[in-house]
């Protein structure tokens, strides 16, 4: 079974007992649903799961899909933007730019980091990881940085340390009070997205600014940030829209069909049959479960809590 977000209750109930399923499981968010699988001894692979390899570069259904949202959010932020986003010059006189600021420079920030330029705004962009700084000037960006040595495994940044985070809240206020509209992409693989952006430095922005959240479905950057919502704080809207590619569907969809196929051409052999390779280092990393188990590291249920001093033994 291949879909694209983690199957409903009903779906669970449907499937045969022992099924194989491949979709966005997002386990950490539906581990009831998770529950349910192992109760019917499904195997399911996580494709946000797969590991940023060479080897699974045509499988990448994250990569794929953020560079979908990057640039869908930053059309949304050029139509809310009550300022245009190129310098024009008329005889009565010159607009000038307007001021964007990218948090985040992965996938999905470095495409709204280009479509931004593109349109002709100014653009700055914040990201914790050193190694992304040539990228983001490449693309015509100021580079922003409050925090070094913060590059976490598989291309995404680490969980930072409360003083981080204030050097990272010092850094960024200045930035965000200047920009006319914010677009924050920052991702922590398996846990909630990292508040960067604060109410007070929203609200140090001018009224008719825009922040468009793309974090917003793992908790969101922005404090007051609302899945499915336009929201409007201090003359302010935030924007918290959902399941973002969807709104660009014959190209999303045409990109994560390809991922799925090449996903499924390595774990079907050529006599048809489904083989889970477990010392396979692409199957590994998105295996979530098997045989009524998890079995992903990320996402292990924790040890039993060792018995009280003196505590009698129990049998089971």
């Amino acid at each position: 079974m291949l879909k694209v977000q983690a199957p409903t209750d009903a779906e669970i109930d449907a499937m045969k007992p022992g099924a194989t399923l491949v979709a966005f499981m997002q386990p950490g968010k539906n581990p009831e649903r998770v529950r349910k699988l192992l109760d019917k001894k499904i195997t399911s692979l996580s494709v946000e799961l797969i590991p940023r390899i060479t080897r699974a570069q045509s499988m990448d259904a994250l990569s794929s899909q953020a560079a979908i949202a990057g640039y869908q959010v930053t059309l949304m932020a050029a139509q809310l933007c009550p300022k245009f986003f190129p310098m024009l010059t008329y005889a009565a006189g010159t607009l000038r730019p307007a001021k964007v600021l990218v948090i985040g420079a992965g996938v999905a920030g470095l495409q709204a980091i280009a479509t931004a330029r593109r349109l002709g705004a100014l653009v700055s962009a914040y990201d914790v990881r050193t190694a992304v700084k040539e990228q983001i000037e490449s693309l015509g960006a100021k580079f922003v940085m409050a925090v070094q040595g913060a590059e976490g495994s598989g291309g995404y940044a680490r969980e930072l340390t409360e003083e981080e985070k204030r050097l990272q809240a010092e850094a960024l206020a200045k930035v965000v009070s200047e920009s006319d509209v914010v677009i924050s992409t920052a991702a922590i693989p398996g846990r909630p997205a990292p508040k960067i952006v604060t109410a007070a430095m929203a609200q140090s922005m001018r009224p008719g600014s825009v922040i468009v959240d793309l974090a917003v479905e793992t908790g969101g950057n922005c404090e007051g940030s609302v899945v499915r919502e336009v929201v409007v704080r201090h003359g302010v809207r935030v924007v918290g829209h959902a399941n973002v590619p969807s709104r660009v569907a014959v190209d999303a969809s045409q990109l994560y069909a390809k991922n799925l196929l090449s996903f499924v051409q390595l774990v079907v052999g050529k006599d048809g049959a489904l083989k889970v390779d477990r010392d396979d280092e692409i199957v590994k990393g998105a295996l979530l479960s098997i045989d009524g188990a998890v079995v992903h590291p990320n996402f292990l249920p924790p040890p039993p809590a060792a018995p009280a001093p003196g505590a009698a033994p129990t049998t089971l």
